[in-house]
């Protein structure tokens, strides 16, 4: 009986799967074939062009040996922690503000995903000139009598990475912004006057009952942050170009740099390869908390 309908399962939906061979190839292919390339390749001595000649852990040896990737891996652990915090954070508080129903939603809500949609570059180069000392908020405050103000972050080597920050903080938000605004508008009405009956705060409503509700846009939100975080690249490029000196780097621009400016194609990969397993390391073991721990209850 089973046996009989097991050709009928095959057969249901065989035009969705026929029409999804195209994209499981590319993912077969592309991704998980030149993923396993990169990897390959990360342990050979190749330099302009890829050549199989293997050199063990050498590139590995010589990467974490590097002061400029140890302060590209420093840069994007500050750069990630701060953007994931505030951006949750900034996001949420702007959605709460927002879903009270005020007056011109709309407009301040297109004003504040605006910057989303411009490029990376775009917002770079756009900060790079607010916060440049001789024309941006530092001239602009000490024309006003601030004589001994300082704010010029992207050429204090200490604190450059709160520059690009600033910037990154200022494009992503929005975005953060409308996915929480999304998730609270879904939130049934009936649990927002159970609380108000009950005498509830409002705070403790929406840290002990909102937020919970919300945890699927939660980790929606800080996939999309997470993603960002790891491929930061352009605005480090259009703010700074990595400097002053080597002070603003990270992990992206060390692999653009090893394998085209640096013509050195093993050291690229195996930047990239420690960018993949730093991934892997926080990815694997969430998804198989969140969806493992699912089917076993």
């Amino acid at each position: 009986m089973a046996a009989a309908r097991a050709p009928a399962r095959w057969h249901k939906n065989i035009s969705a799967k026929i029409a999804a061979i195209p994209m499981i190839t590319t993912a077969l292919v592309v991704f998980i074939g030149g993923t396993a390339w990169t990897v390959l390749y990360s342990f050979t001595s190749s330099k302009l062009l890829p050549k199989e000649k293997f050199v063990g852990l050498a590139q590995y040896d010589r990467l974490w040996s590097s002061s400029k990737w140890l302060i590209s891996i420093e840069n994007l652990a500050i750069y990630g922690f701060f953007s994931l915090i505030f951006s949750l954070l900034i996001g949420f508080v702007l959605a709460a503000l927002l879903d009270q129903k005020i007056r011109f939603e709309d407009t301040f809500r297109t004003i504040l995903l605006y910057p989303f949609a411009l490029s990376f570059i775009v917002t770079g180069l756009a900060w790079q000139w607010i916060l440049n000392p001789d024309f941006g908020i530092q001239h602009v405050v000490r024309s006003m009598g601030f004589e001994n103000f300082d704010f010029d972050p992207l050429y204090n080597p200490d604190i450059v990475i709160y520059g690009i920050l600033i910037a990154g903080l200022w494009q992503g938000t929005g975005l953060i912004m409308c996915l929480m605004l999304a998730g609270l508008r879904g939130i049934d009405e009936d649990i927002w006057k159970a609380a108000k009956i009950d005498g509830i705060p409002m705070w403790k409503t929406y840290i002990f009952i909102v937020i919970p509700m919300m945890r699927g846009i939660f980790i929606t939100a800080i996939v999309l942050i997470a993603s960002g975080i790891i491929k930061v690249y352009d605005l480090v490029v259009a703010q700074t170009g990595g400097g002053p000196g080597i002070a603003s780097e990270v992990p992206a621009k060390y692999v653009y740099d090893s394998m085209f400016l640096s013509q050195n194609l093993g050291q690229g990969f195996a930047a990239s390869t420690m960018m993949l397993v730093t991934v892997a390391i926080i990815v694997v073991p969430w998804a198989y908390l969140e969806f493992g721990g699912k089917r076993r209850g």
